[in-house]
């Protein structure tokens, strides 16, 4: 899939930035969980927040096959870094797409600069890929809402200034979805942000528990100005996020081949590197050739998107191979190199810890499965 030259440069500039700044620096913040509020501050400067904002309001407004491309390169040095503009380029993607000219005019060129980060919280803790059982609600409050319930494992909750939130807004809609809204909030009073949770991987960034309490937003706080609108919303813009899972899956699982390719030519045994023992060197071939196909699939779900065409199945298909590909390469990555690849001194043992974040997150692999058969059957009845 061909970019424009601006486009290409972009990706160029990203992996550039993870080469020169990232890869040398990444135990420094993954070892203790730490904040990378340094890269953090460069990606705002050199536009990251900002891909998908549209050019009149400051942004870079690259293509979505830009978007993954960008995210692969930065997900390649680091994952969470890719994660820390998943959830803020999916928010701005739905302003731009549905937000009125107020609310876009307010928040998007903030979120193109960075100052503003958003995120999107739609998992709860007694829901998980279950949206349709969701307990948050907003009611009316005068000409405003008040808003009650919980999200969990909200990803860059302490650092966003924006809040993309799926509740539901009519509890007697049916079926229940016919009755959700997303709401735009920011930080405040009945609004409380817990320490963040313990994760196995995705490190740095933090995942948050959000618990609404009497949180009071005014009547421009709902999407596009009409409520009970939010589900056919979020599952436009889940299109875009789960391409970008896609992405950062694809980015891990090619740093994972990469060393694998690497440490195969470097280590020897019975007097010849290990890649010509036909074991490994049938690994390799099969992790090459899945990744490849991963790509291909992720970037036709990106070209769909970018014609205007539904991809919920395609950004499904996407997601689903991407992510249980890298977890594989990851595995494999680790077999090849032995007892090193269970040691913190090389990578490969990191890229095995964040790969299953891609399996679970932005509605686990069950789902997508179920999405994918629903949509095969819907676009193929008899």
């Amino acid at each position: 899939m061909s970019l424009t030259a601006d486009e290409q440069q972009m990706v160029d500039l990203v992996a550039e930035f993870v080469a020169e700044r990232v890869r040398s620096r990444v135990r420094e913040f993954e070892q203790d969980d730490i904040y990378p509020e340094a890269f953090i501050e460069e990606m705002k400067k050199l536009g990251f927040f900002g891909l998908l904002a549209p050019a009149e309001h400051g942004g870079v407004d690259v293509s979505t096959a830009c978007f993954a491309m960008v995210t692969e390169q930065l997900a390649r040095g680091w994952m969470s870094l890719a994660g820390a503009i998943g959830g803020h380029s999916v928010i701005t993607y739905l302003i731009k797409t549905f937000g009125t000219s107020e609310q876009q005019a307010k928040y998007l060129p903030k979120m193109a600069d960075g100052s503003i980060r958003a995120t999107m919280a739609l998992t709860e803790p007694s829901g998980g890929s279950d949206l349709q059982a969701m307990r948050t609600t907003a009611v009316r409050d005068g000409d405003g809402w008040s808003i009650s319930g919980s999200k969990t494992w909200i990803s860059n909750a302490a650092h966003s200034g924006l809040i993309g939130l799926l509740c539901i807004t009519d509890r007697d809609a049916t079926p229940a979805h016919r009755g959700m809204s997303v709401l735009l909030v920011e930080p405040g009073d009945g609004l409380i942000i817990s320490k963040k949770l313990p994760k196995l991987g995705y490190r740095g960034v933090e995942a948050c528990e959000l618990v609404f309490d009497g949180r009071r937003v005014g009547p421009d706080a709902v999407l596009g100005g009409e409520p009970n609108q939010g589900w056919n919303q979020m599952m436009r813009g889940l299109e875009v996020g789960r391409i970008q899972v896609a992405a950062r899956a694809l980015g891990v699982g090619q740093a994972a081949l990469d060393a694998a390719v690497k440490y195969a030519q470097e280590r020897e045994s019975f007097g010849k590197p290990i890649w010509k023992h036909q074991s490994i060197g049938n690994l390799l071939a099969d992790m090459a050739t899945k990744q490849q196909a991963a790509r291909l699939l992720t970037l036709d779900a990106a070209r769909k998107l970018d014609a205007g065409e539904r991809a919920d199945m395609e950004a499904g298909m996407a997601k689903l191979f991407a992510s249980e590909t890298a977890m594989q390469i990851a595995l494999d990555a680790v077999r090849i190199h032995g007892g090193y690849g269970y040691s913190k001194e090389y990578d490969v043992e990191r890229y095995f810890r964040d790969a299953p974040l891609m399996i679970v997150g932005e509605g686990t692999n069950e789902i997508q499965r179920n999405v994918i058969a629903a949509q095969l059957v819907s676009r193929n009845k008899i």
